[in-house]
């Protein structure tokens, strides 16, 4: 991608954000006379048709604009601010595109002036202050874990440039290479740099893929993206994977789960996401007037369309809030069906059964958890507040149940106990290690 088709899409969002909210802020605003009216309009046309992603519907728009200009349909709008909502409402009811907006904001193209005209020292100012603010936020890494059953975790909230945040990203893909499942958490993730997607989808293939492509209606030129032919250190590019996702998932994070999912290389899972895929740029209109047009689209290699309006539907539809677990649950079932080594299998029913415990936890009244009180060896097991507590030399657990006599200790992933009842009495507690090993401890007292 062009450095300047990156910079306009980094900055769209700012400006969109800024559009919207000085809507509601006018300040007084001029009438306007015929010629006025007239001029506006011809602007809009020749902005709409020479960047409008559609040259079909942008030929539509201009003619539906001067035939209500020539109908007298404007006349009643003599103010700036009612002309223009006028306006943006006939773009909007031939277009059917929720993108597009036209508004009498001086102060936002005042600004968009202010960006086209910055010196080189202004701009090198302003990339180092970028830099510095990416830096801090660790180009949107939040989080990246292994898990057990050797499943990776990657949760990140945008897909920052390489040139800021590559080193950061080939370090967190590199850390999760010989992971055996991959998850990658884009529930609040808004999108991003199309480069940093290009990268982050590289390793997760071996050979050449064709992801996407973008086609820039000014230049009418389309740009390919392809995963990369090299990226630094070792890569995940076996591993399952599976990406998460919400309503809030947007713009590059949803070209991210739409490459994947259309590539069968990814299964996603959670909410349909927000439906953008038509990059936006603002533009002056007659000085102090502001016209967003969308001036790209996303054309997916596969479906030969994109998301936008759509969102990227999931393949496990869930609530965002429970994308998660379901993904952790699916990773290891998939990994204990392909598993063929007998401690790699009971690993992945230690997991198991602690997911469906998770989602299905069991009510043991108080009665049953006194009963199971008491002195097992050098185990104890302690009735206190309503709750069971496991201690051995060390330190009090709290024992969640798993099932009626199957307890998990709270803050100990590797171990667990079960209680042998005999007449409605625990008779013994067997102690459980996630390796498979059991030692079995009589009651005695």
């Amino acid at each position: 991608m062009s450095k300047a088709l990156r910079l306009v899409l980094i900055v769209t969002a700012i400006l969109i954000l800024l559009f919207t909210a000085l809507l509601a802020q006018e300040t007084q605003a001029p009438t306007l006379d015929a010629a006025k009216k007239q001029a506006i309009v011809d602007e809009i046309a020749t902005l709409f048709n020479k960047n409008y992603i559609f040259p079909e519907t942008a030929l539509k728009v201009e003619e539906a604009l001067r035939a209500k200009l020539a109908a007298g349909g404007f006349d009643q709008f003599a103010v700036a601010t009612d002309f223009a909502r006028a306006v943006a409402a006939v773009i909007l009811d031939v277009s059917k595109d929720r993108h597009t907006g036209f508004a009498y904001n001086p102060e936002t193209a005042g600004n968009l002036r202010r960006l086209d005209s910055r010196s080189e020292d202004e701009v090198k100012r302003e990339r180092e202050r970028e830099r510095l603010l990416h830096e801090r936020e660790n180009f949107g890494f939040r989080k990246v874990e292994r898990l057990a059953g050797n499943i990776g975790y990657l949760d990140f909230r945008v897909f920052d440039s390489p040139d800021l945040g590559g080193p950061t990203a080939i370090a967190a893909l590199n850390f999760l290479a010989h992971c055996d499942a991959v998850i990658v958490d884009l529930r609040q993730n808004g999108g991003g740099d199309t480069a940093g997607i290009q990268l982050i989808c590289s390793y997760f293939f071996d050979q050449p893929v064709h992801l996407n492509d973008i086609y820039i209606r000014s230049t009418d030129q389309t740009e390919n993206y392809w995963t990369l032919p090299y990226v630094p250190g070792p890569k995940p590019s076996g591993a399952d994977l599976y990406i998460l996702t919400s309503a809030r998932t947007f713009s590059g994070a949803e070209e991210f789960s739409y490459n994947m999912q259309n590539l069968k290389r990814g299964t996603v899972i959670g909410e349909t996401t927000g439906g953008g895929a038509h990059p936006t740029d603002m533009k002056i209109v007659q000085n102090d007037y502001v016209l967003r047009v969308p001036f790209a689209r996303a054309i997916n290699p596969v479906s030969k369309t994109n998301w936008e309006g759509t969102g990227v539907k999931p393949d496990v539809a869930v609530p965002a809030a429970e994308a998660f677990d379901r993904a952790y649950a699916m990773a290891v079932e998939k990994l204990a069906g392909k598993a063929t080594d007998p401690d790699r299998k009971a690993e992945y029913e230690w997991i198991l059964a602690g997911e469906k415990a998770k989602q299905n936890p069991p009510r043991v009244d108080a009665k049953t958890l006194k009963t199971y009180a008491g002195e097992y060896g050098e185990r104890k097991v302690l009735f206190e507040n309503g709750a069971l507590f496991y201690q051995r030399t060390g330190p009090k657990y709290r024992l969640v149940p798993m099932t009626p006599t199957l307890f998990a200790l709270d803050g100990l992933d590797n171990f667990r106990v079960e209680f042998v009842i005999k007449d409605g009495k625990a008779v013994e507690l067997i102690g459980l290690y996630d390796d498979g090993e059991r030692q079995p401890s009589p009651r005695t007292k």
